[in-house]
């Protein structure tokens, strides 16, 4: 396994759209969703380890997530959790990642992976990680891995790339921000426009020259501590400064703005289980086409519904058609599938009424 390969896994984030099973205490990353026996942190960290090193799969968490990292990961050390004191987008996060593995080891390639993606087809990711990997210890770029859309999806960002390029490899035209339908459809007819699916993949030295070229405030804000990072008074410093960077992802801070920009046309196929309506669509479905995960049911004239309670509990459902169903501890959510996307707001009229603790 090559030494030089490192990961960011990216375990921050809430997901409040899989509200009520995910919360600000318990997000959904550290949870079961799919009933397999692994949480979605544990799975996309099997998946790295495959090619990456364990010691060098570095978690990016908020500080509150602490605890469910190590009881999740039994085995990485405090080394390998970064920890944010305080919310600031992505590109904050990796750039402080980066600096500490750049300072361990600076000839690092690195892939940027969120926590709570789903990947079928595992030795296909690898394979086009390996082939990304490549390509990045050997020039001086930035590469994301897109995904081929299989319809005008409105809710993903999209990446253009050069048509006219026949290497498997092709340099990024440009970012698009999520699409309205009518614009997605012409994004499809074209052909050269690709999922963006928020895995980045880079050399060390790549990254923070374009941290330094784009984002000189937030690059010397970070450089500063470079002096004490892997040592005893990191803390300290990030502590102190963390909270100074501007919440900025990293799209828009480096790869909106960089002209060095490749993609590499995904092979395998994925999902972002953003909502529940996309568990849905990766789910086993019984024979009245509702998907079940942990429960017991007994269904009549119920069919396309998502149902999620603890583990063996009897659900029973009769005449209800396309909606999520999601029984855990003091709430129950019966919510249409197509209005899934009102769910965080539904979340913030649940806590302005009953309190905040619910979310």
């Amino acid at each position: 396994m090559n030494k030089n390969y490192y990961a960011i896994l990216m375990a921050g984030g809430v997901g409040s759209r899989f509200w009520p099973v995910s919360t600000q205490d318990f997000p959904k990353q550290f949870h079961d969703m799919l009933g397999t026996g692994d949480t979605l942190i544990q799975k996309t960290f099997k998946r790295l380890s495959r090619m990456i090193p364990r010691e060098n799969i570095f978690i990016l968490t908020n500080e509150r997530y602490n605890d469910l990292v190590f009881e999740q990961l039994p085995g990485i050390t405090k080394r390998q959790v970064v920890l944010e004191p305080a919310m600031r987008n992505t590109a904050p996060c990796i750039l402080y990642a980066s600096l500490k593995i750049q300072k361990e080891n600076p000839e690092a390639v690195m892939i940027v992976a969120p926590s709570d993606h789903w990947i079928e087809n595992e030795e296909v990711f690898s394979s086009n990680v390996e082939q990304a990997f490549d390509f990045c210890s050997q020039s001086n770029v930035l590469m994301t891995l897109g995904i081929t859309p299989t319809f005008p999806n409105t809710g993903y960002g999209y990446i253009e790339y050069d048509k006219t390029s026949i290497a498997s490899i092709k340099q990024v035209n440009q970012f698009r921000e999520k699409p309205n339908y009518e614009t997605a459809k012409t994004f499809i007819e074209k052909g050269n426009f690709l999922w963006n699916a928020g895995i980045f993949m880079w050399s060390v030295s790549s990254v923070i020259d374009a941290f330094k070229g784009s984002q000189p405030e937030l690059f010397q804000l970070f450089e500063q501590g470079y002096d004490v990072y892997n040592t005893d008074f990191e803390d300290d410093f990030v502590r102190d400064n963390y909270g100074k960077a501007e919440n900025i992802s990293v799209d828009y801070a480096i790869m909106e703005k960089s002209k060095n920009v490749f993609v590499l046309p995904a092979e395998f196929d994925w999902n972002d289980l953003g909502t529940w309506g996309s568990l849905y669509d990766k789910l086993e479905k019984d024979e009245s086409n509702n998907a079940v995960v942990n429960a017991k049911t007994l269904v009549e004239d119920a069919s396309g519904n998502m149902i999620r309670s603890k583990k063996g509990k009897i659900v029973v459902v009769d005449g209800i058609k396309d909606y999520i169903i999601v029984d855990k501890d003091d709430v129950l959510l019966i919510f249409p599938k197509e209005k899934e996307q009102d769910i965080k707001k539904t979340l913030q009229n649940v806590k302005d009424k009953f309190g905040e603790h619910y979310g």
